[in-house]
């Protein structure tokens, strides 16, 4: 079976892409995608194409994506098609029979969509509000062609429940422990995430500045385009007046490997994270996750692997504090919670659900 793979953007290197590159691999599937910025994603024999650059002015830029996925028809080239992200699953309209492996319903469409409302000056919030609705119809055409559904964690699976009013099996994404390993227990701590605002990384900036003998290390950029630009200027200038924080931007998947091997521990404070690979890449490494009682992060951390907080800046504190008093107690606990999220379990329950698919449409047809 012959497979194609339709993903937003390749503009930075986040778990959405990671996941793609694993089924990629293990379908041996070609990947369309709009904008591609980072070089070694034009490696040939990862077989990324690109469907042409977009507008960098937030809003033009997603209807953009939307348009030209919907505009795109390969159904003569391939025998089956898998949509990831926000906006991918808009080539459904041309190209069956699908599978829409979904991190979240759009969040800025509909669960945080009074948050992202409520940061826009109030001259452009009935311009947002216009978009917003346009946008939903749009999505849900979208969604109701799709032969079926993959939720990357049950609170995704329950928001697709919830908004899409359809079901959805959950495969979560994986992690190649083999890659992974626990060097030291160094002098940081260490944040994976892209600068957005619902990653709450300013929390993590404030609880640092409070601790001047714990160090934290962030790890991650941002997309030109969308609505992080602000944020993260913000939190490159609240960095910057500490002496004990870094801001690395957007690193080699190498680099952040070697970090995780060395560092003391990961703290995770995103809003409702939909799964978040960060902690099972951290656990991989031995190394303990302080992370938000929150979405994706409940169905991942245990009390053996790390410690639950609440978003609040003492709450860090103290579990940073705890924690640091014997990392390694962790080690044992974390590397085998990862094991469960191993890469050959998700290659194993992605090539049947795949093949399920294939042969339910082909009877239909």
């Amino acid at each position: 079976m012959k497979v194609a793979i339709f993903h937003d953007y390749f503009t930075s290197i986040g778990g959405g892409e990671k996941v793609v590159m694993a089924i990629a691999d293990c379908l041996n599937a070609d990947i369309y995608t709009t904008e591609c910025q980072t070089p070694e994603w034009f490696d040939p024999q990862k077989r990324i194409h690109s469907l042409g650059v977009l507008s960098t002015r937030p809003f033009l830029k997603q209807m953009g994506a939307t348009f030209r996925f919907a505009q795109t028809d390969l159904s003569d080239q391939y025998d089956f098609f898998i949509f990831s992200g926000n906006w991918a699953h808009h080539a459904s309209r041309k190209n069956q029979p699908s599978l829409f492996y979904c991190h979240t319903p759009v969040r800025a469409l509909y669960d945080l969509y009074p948050l992202f409302k409520s940061r826009l000056p109030r001259l452009f919030q009935p311009g947002y509000a216009a978009w917003a609705r346009g946008m939903r119809i749009s999505d849900h055409r979208s969604i109701q062609r799709i032969n079926q559904i993959v939720a990357n964690s049950r609170h995704v699976q329950d928001r697709i429940k919830h908004y899409y009013h359809r079901d959805a099996r959950v495969i979560y994404p994986p992690v190649d422990t083999s890659r992974y390993q626990c060097r030291e227990y160094g002098d940081f701590w260490l944040s994976v995430n892209r600068l957005y605002p619902e990653k709450r990384i300013e929390l993590q900036i404030e609880a640092f500045s409070r601790m001047p003998d714990e160090n934290l290390v962030i790890a991650g950029g941002a997309s030109s385009g969308d609505h992080a630009d602000p944020y993260g200027s913000r939190i490159y200038k609240m960095a910057e007046k500490t002496d004990n924080i870094s801001i690395l931007g957007q690193i080699s998947d190498t680099e952040v490997i070697d970090l995780y091997s060395r560092c003391k521990g990961l703290i995770c404070t995103a809003v409702a994270e939909d799964f978040g690979i960060t902690p099972l890449e951290a656990m991989a490494s031995g190394k303990p996750v302080i992370a938000v009682a929150e979405g994706g992060f409940l169905e991942t951390v245990t009390p053996d692997s790390g410690k639950f907080i609440k978003p609040d800046v003492r709450d860090i504190i103290i579990a940073v504090q705890s924690v640091s008093k014997n990392p390694e107690m962790y080690q044992e606990f974390c590397m085998k919670r990862a094991s469960l999220f191993d890469i050959r379990v998700f290659n194993a329950a992605m090539r049947k659900i795949t093949a399920e698919t294939y042969e339910t449409w082909s009877d239909s047809v």
